[in-house]
């Protein structure tokens, strides 16, 4: 037991949460979940308020997720983090490195610059450009730029409707991100990583016929044991954000191992209920370690 005072920020009664504010109180003592809404920044102050705590008189701050769902909104939260990271607060992962994610184009330009395989895919504001790869592409997944769980994506097909519905997803995203929609078998896998570490692998394994394996989309987890060759691959891919904790996805196609995105959070209940560990006991571990230096 420590006297260390490390607050969670992520959505109240909800298990991931739950789960890591309960490894670090078992192992400070001190249980504080943040909701982001109730928070007040007061720069005249340099205080950051919630409900009558200030944040900046903390040892450390883990984000376990930083809105229920994600849009530029959640940019405006990080950015409060940053307050107490500037005042000396202990910030995991860093609200830097975090807002290099939530954005799904900014975490692709990342991963393409780190030489990640990913999807082919068109980013762009131009319905003419749309038509032209979802035609190239034979079928194409649309996705927003912020969302979780393939939320919001849908699939469009090369033919007759392809412009009217690219029509639909651009109004809602003017900026289309296009990604070419592969055959995985019904298979993607989550490879965990901590401060960088490799922990494990687990499988999203679908269980019916959508086109994607999520469990928002009544996918399942499974135990996997990737080879060293992919483990190097996703460590790669992960290394230049710098998080303390995260799920590079992965998922095989007839070319090789693609990279799909990392993950700004990364998945407790995969790593538990595919791997069998307790991911939010050993970040819970890594932060209480680092903080101490």
């Amino acid at each position: 037991m420590t006297n260390l005072k490390i607050g969670v920020v992520g959505i109240p009664g909800k298990w991931s949460t739950e789960a890591l504010a309960d490894a670090v109180e078992a192992r400070t003592g001190f249980r504080l979940v943040i909701d982001m809404a109730e928070v007040a920044l007061d720069l005249n102050s340099g205080s950051l308020m919630y409900r009558g705590r200030d944040l900046c008189t903390l040892d450390g701050l883990i984000i376990k997720k930083i809105s229920e769902t994600y849009s530029p909104h959640v940019l405006d939260r990080l950015e409060l983090l940053r307050l107490a990271e500037a005042r000396g607060v202990r910030v995991f992962s860093r609200p830097e490195a975090v807002l290099r994610l939530v954005d799904r184009l900014a975490c692709t330009v990342s991963l393409r610059a780190a030489g990640a395989p990913m999807p082919s895919t068109v980013i762009t504001e131009d319905a003419k450009a749309a038509l032209s790869a979802v035609e190239r592409f034979g079928a194409a997944v649309f996705k927003p730029l912020y969302s979780t769980k393939a939320r919001g994506m849908c699939v469009i097909e090369a033919g007759e409707g392809a412009t009217e519905a690219i029509a639909a997803f651009s109004a809602e995203n003017p900026m289309m991100y296009i990604q070419e929609k592969l055959d995985l078998s019904g298979q993607d896998l989550g490879m965990v990583f901590l401060g960088g570490n490799y922990l494990c692998t687990y499988a999203r394994v679908s269980q019916s016929d959508s086109w994607n394996t999520t469990i928002h989309s009544g996918g399942k987890y499974a135990p996997f044991s990737p080879e060293p060759e992919l483990i190097e691959l996703a460590r790669k891919a992960q290394a230049p954000f710098n998080l303390d904790f995260t799920t590079v996805d992965v998922a095989f196609t007839d070319t090789g191992p693609i990279i799909f995105e990392v993950s700004a959070f990364g998945g407790f209940r995969g790593a538990k209920e595919g791997c069998g560990l307790d991911a939010a006991g050993a970040l819970a571990e890594h932060v209480i370690s680092r903080t101490r230096k």
